[in-house]
């Protein structure tokens, strides 16, 4: 099967949140079929306000290259991220470690889980800036419009503070403060 390029979020507001993203990263590298090609600089951002009260996120956009399917693809992430100790008990509560599959190639795909592209992907900051990171010129399937020019559309990037570099994920966190 030929390989899709994809990209995929990761957060983490709970714990150990840079060794969460690197263990995270370092599962997603390992699985078959899966390798990670880049990793966005880790940025920390106020909770959502679903979220509101939680601690700040971790937040990080990794560019993969895969020959799984998009829903195994997701089924992966749920098992990463269930090992990891994520618990879906409480909406929008806070997460060890949070997987979202934000671009499957150029998959438009509205009838089942995941939906592609991730469905409010365009609308989050803490997506679009590390997304930018990795690949600007990258294209919204729906709107057609370069991840440039839809960071350029959100309010300022304010709200965002750099804590990592890109090859965070390569570093071993263990003793890392959380």
């Amino acid at each position: 099967m030929q390989s899709i390029v994809g990209y995929l979020a990761l957060g983490s507001n709970e714990g150990d949140r840079p060794g969460m993203l690197a263990a995270a990263a370092e599962q997603l590298a390992q699985s078959p079929g899966v390798t990670v090609t880049h990793s966005s600089p880790v940025y920390e951002t106020p909770a959502a306000e679903a979220a509101a009260g939680q601690r700040d996120f971790l937040n990080a956009v990794l560019r993969i290259e895969t020959t799984l399917p998009p829903d195994a693809l997701l089924s992966r992430a749920h098992e990463i991220e269930h090992g990891l100790g994520r618990r879906r008990t409480i909406p929008g509560g806070p997460r060890p470690v949070d997987i979202d599959l934000l671009l499957y190639g150029s998959l438009v795909r509205r009838a089942s889980d995941p939906i592609l592209p991730h469905p409010r992907m365009h609308h989050r900051l803490f997506v679009l800036r590390p997304l930018h990171d990795i690949d600007p010129a990258v294209r919204h399937p729906v709107t057609n419009q370069s991840i440039d020019n839809l960071l350029a559309g959100l309010p300022s990037a304010g709200h965002l503070k750099r804590v990592m570099d890109a090859g965070w994920h390569l570093v071993n966190h263990a003793t890392s403060p959380g």
